[in-house]
């Protein structure tokens, strides 16, 4: 009886899934995180191959 008494309080406590927000390294920011990094990388690749010189070339900032 105690046990059933004490396990309603603690899933009384529980907040819902659906409430709650992850934050940080989660694995669907970690996800798109490394998407866009690929991206980034091949877009890179492609300019170089593209224009002849690199990329910070091409920005002009070298």
């Amino acid at each position: 009886m105690l046990n059933k008494a004490l396990q309603k309080r603690s899933m009384a406590n529980t907040p819902n899934p659906s409430e709650t927000r992850e934050w940080g390294f989660t694995r669907a920011a970690e996800s798109l995180n490394g998407r866009m990094a690929m991206l980034g990388f091949v877009f890179a690749i492609a300019i170089e191959a593209l224009s002849g010189q690199g990329v910070l070339h091409f920005l002009n900032l070298i």
